[in-house]
């Protein structure tokens, strides 16, 4: 791969905003940033940002992970994802039989063996949940947990894993060896009380998937689960900024409780993100798209039509956090929070070249991983 030097006529790196700056990149990488314009292959005309990293999508483009996964419904989804400025992301598989996550395993192992653009791991969200906070999982495939999953789980093939768990249903012996195996455990879709989730939190568990949804509140006598993410203060959060999942004023109050750098933004896509669809086939069920919310004909939120572009113009436009700051949470923090920040989440030497370049209202120009233009408007 040749050298390329793109000229940024903004830039924001991760860390502060400047103008006409230069990277140079080698064989993916970022091994320079000057302000030489004399010498460029190509003008990055708009805001370019550091690549946005989604941690919790279970679908786009039509595609839903759980349904027959494959390496061509990895490769479809981080496509539909990419026009929206997404550059690295966990394909997430819900609960479903042993025999779906093993399939899941497979098609992972064979995009990170690839390299697919954009493909770093997996999130299993389930199948050890509560059945009291299943949201739109399914009741007969929530299980405890049995030796073909920690076969799956023991993979060493797959990538950067997060599992998202109920602890009430997971003993603090199991978080343990989740953690031992390299695994990043979150705390989701459970009923637990305080004690319980600090008892997971105090084991290791330093995540907690879509904060505020399918989780015990806050109450005077019990914080729950939801409590217990926002006291944590080393444990980090993903959040749905839809304006569907959390009301902007929750998201406020979380953003005020919680130090800077441990709430990141997730889409929790659907197979619509990317499509004109207004409905899909999920399990048992239909999941409808309408004003932006998808319900289930079962009657609840069934994931989300967000995308990555749009949940930073909320936090930005909606919830008024700093442009700066909306940007972070979809990129440094994700990456932070998975061990990648090294790699990725800001634009400086030695990170990998992975970038979007927005316009003013934030939407997305054209979308860069490892130096490539992988969507361009």
């Amino acid at each position: 791969m040749k050298q390329l030097r793109l000229h940024a006529t903004r830039l924001f790196d991760g860390h502060q905003f400047t103008e006409h700056q230069v990277l140079t990149i080698d064989n993916g990488v970022i091994t320079a940033i000057d302000n030489d314009i004399t010498n460029i292959d190509y003008v990055l005309e708009g805001l370019t940002v550091p690549g946005y990293i989604d941690l919790q999508v279970n679908g786009g483009g039509g595609a839903l992970f759980n349904d027959s996964p494959s390496l061509d419904k990895i490769k479809r989804i981080i496509t539909s994802h990419s026009q929206f400025g997404t550059t690295a992301m966990l394909p997430t598989l819900i609960t479903d039989k042993i025999e779906v996550m093993k399939q899941a395993a497979d098609a992972m192992a064979e995009a990170i063996a690839a390299k697919v653009p954009g493909i770093i791991g997996i999130h299993f969200e389930g199948p050890h949940l509560s059945i009291a906070k299943k949201g739109a999982h399914t009741a007969d495939f929530i299980r405890p947990i049995s030796d073909e999953e920690w076969q799956v789980l023991s993979r060493k093939d797959i990538g950067e894993i997060i599992v998202t768990l109920a602890p009430e249903t997971v003993s603090t012996d199991d978080i343990k060896r989740m953690l031992k195996l390299g695994i990043k455990v979150c705390l989701g879709h459970t009923n637990a009380d305080y004690k319980t989730a600090q008892a997971a939190v105090d084991a290791g568990a330093d995540g907690f998937t879509h904060l505020f949804n399918a989780m015990s509140p806050i109450q005077g006598r019990e914080p729950g689960v939801t409590g217990c993410a926002l006291l944590n203060d080393s444990a980090s959060c993903g959040i749905i900024i839809d304006g569907h999942h959390v009301d902007y004023a929750s998201v406020n109050l979380a953003l005020k409780t919680k130090p800077a750098g441990t709430i990141f933004l997730v889409t929790d896509a659907m197979p619509p993100v990317g499509t004109t669809d207004t409905e899909f086939a999920f399990f048992d069920r239909t999941v409808y798209l309408n004003d932006g919310k998808l319900t289930s004909t079962t009657g609840e939120l069934a994931g989300s039509a967000l995308d990555m572009a749009t949940a930073v113009a909320n936090t930005h436009f909606e919830v008024k956090v700093s442009l700066d700051e909306a940007i972070r949470m979809a990129s440094l923090y994700p990456a932070s929070y998975i061990g990648q920040d090294a790699v990725r989440g800001t634009l400086t030497t030695g990170k990998q070249a992975d970038f979007v370049v927005l316009d003013d209202k934030l939407t997305v120009k054209s979308t860069w991983i490892a130096g490539q233009v992988v969507y361009s408007a």
